[in-house]
């Protein structure tokens, strides 16, 4: 059994962290100046030359390097990392309760349109009355 890594597909990874910026092949095709269909040709390529690799990596917001060492393991890592970070922090002791009732809100929201209704009735009465 073979211990050796499949070598990085630089156009798979392109296309991964663009995914994950919520962006389309358009979008980035436009911002490089490109067709989509050549956007879809280097997301097909393992490997891209390095001046293209540094227009897409500007074009997305990244570094070639977070480009060529991306992978979904990273990805999670990051996440659970950084959502650890976020629960250990003064954040997650912060108090986040309301400041007033919620109920207050809603009764005074219904008082509102029981009024605006009343009104309403008011006007059309005064209408039919005018008639």
């Amino acid at each position: 059994m073979s211990t050796l890594s499949r070598p990085k597909h630089i156009g798979r990874n392109i296309s991964r962290i663009r995914e994950l910026r919520d962006m389309k092949q358009e979008a980035l095709a436009q911002a490089l100046g490109i067709s989509q269909q050549m956007v879809s040709n280097i997301e097909n390529s393992e490997n891209i030359d390095e001046t293209k690799l540094v227009e897409v990596a500007k074009a997305l917001g990244v570094t070639t390097e977070a480009i060529k060492s991306f992978s979904e393991e990273n990805m999670i890592n990051f996440f659970n990392t950084f959502n650890d970070t976020v629960n250990n922090s003064h954040f997650a002791s912060t108090n986040h309760n309301c400041t007033f009732n919620p109920l207050d809100k809603v009764i005074e929201l219904y008082e509102r349109l029981i009024q605006a209704e009343k009104e309403k009735v008011e006007y059309l009465e005064n209408i039919i009355k005018g008639k």
